[in-house]
């Protein structure tokens, strides 16, 4: 059986991207198929599409897409945490952006009833990664101060959602005027528009009365690496999840090692089948219940057709979404 899909026909621009009809997948014993409503775009969909971000190995090479609201369309022959028909939603290796995926059964979660689709697609990356670099690693306790560059992006504002709901208080920059003001309506304490990486500790300085951020949420890299080590307070930890503003970065070790500083870097995608099914089960248990209540909620910014793909991928590209870019992919699915 068949299916459509957007596909990477060559590394380029946009332009490269089609919708074609390809083979619908089939779940193995302990996979399901899921018929996916909705896919958001991430900025490794552009980096795949550049030819700069291979799929591992067992993902569809040309399929971009990580995260996903469907429903399960088949079970594998082993499966026990489903039925046809659950309204679910997850992350993938690949292969989101199309009408049909398949998936290891524990990967995903049930979406909770208050949501449509197409706002349980903008979850899975951004919630996911933000409690996972904030709770599992960086050990985030309430009461403490989180500084987070590029606080406009889905990752950004989905941990000023978390931060709040769960007892700290966040700060932001961004190089963007609307992105800021957006940003602020999510519950930052206070944000600013850097144009430097150098401006971000005077600020960390003023906003704390000088004792410094507990976490820093890296989310652009570069010298912003930097930035964030010098707005650290004693025993801070430094979450390193994107390099945007480059690969590399130059470190006071002088200051990390009298203030005791921890610097860990981050990606979900390459993780083992187990390292992903746990960070599931922590979503599940601390995230899905937040949403459900309406205490944390995705900011979609906009939602484009399959066919219109390579709009949104210019548009992520551009810089000027606040949040996450959806692709509806089957009709009539709220």
């Amino acid at each position: 059986m068949e299916m459509r899909a957007l596909r990477i026909a060559r590394p380029g621009d946009p332009s490269v991207l089609s919708v074609e009809e390809v083979t619908r997948p089939t779940p193995t014993a302990r996979e399901i198929l899921v018929r996916v409503s909705a896919a958001a775009l991430n900025r490794a969909d552009l980096l795949q599409r550049a030819g700069r971000y291979p799929a591992p190995p067992g993902v569809p090479p040309d399929i971009p897409g990580l995260e996903f609201a469907g429903t399960v369309a088949e079970l594998g022959s082993q499966t026990s945490r489903w039925q046809v028909g659950d309204r679910i939603f997850g992350l993938v290796a690949g292969g989101a952006q199309a009408e049909y995926l398949v998936t290891h059964e524990e990967t995903i979660a049930a979406i909770p009833a208050n949501m449509g689709m197409v706002e349980a697609a903008a979850v899975p990356e951004a919630f996911i990664t933000a409690h996972d670099a904030l709770i599992s690693q960086a050990g985030m306790k309430a009461g403490e101060r989180v500084l987070i560059f590029a606080v406009g992006s889905g990752v950004g504002l989905a941990a000023v959602h978390l931060i709040r709901a769960l007892g700290a208080a966040s700060w932001g920059t961004t190089r963007t005027p609307d992105k800021l003001l957006r940003a602020r309506t999510e519950g930052l304490c206070d944000s600013a528009v850097v144009e430097l990486p150098g401006e971000i500790p005077p600020l960390v300085e003023h906003w704390t009365g000088g004792a410094g951020m507990d976490v820093v949420l890296d989310l652009v890299g570069g010298d912003y690496a930097a930035a964030g080590v010098d707005s650290l307070a004693p025993r801070g930890r430094l979450m390193c999840i994107g390099t945007i503003a480059g690969t590399r970065a130059s470190l006071d070790l002088r200051r990390i090692l009298s203030r005791r500083l921890t610097i860990r870097g981050t990606v979900l995608r390459a993780r083992a089948l187990d390292e992903k099914i746990a960070v599931t089960a922590a979503f599940v248990r601390d995230v899905v219940p937040l949403l459900a209540a309406g205490s944390v909620s995705p900011v979609v910014d906009g939602v484009y057709p399959l066919e219109a793909a390579g709009d949104a991928h210019t548009r992520l590209e551009r810089g000027d979404a606040i949040g996450k870019l959806v692709l509806a992919i089957a009709n009539g699915d709220a």
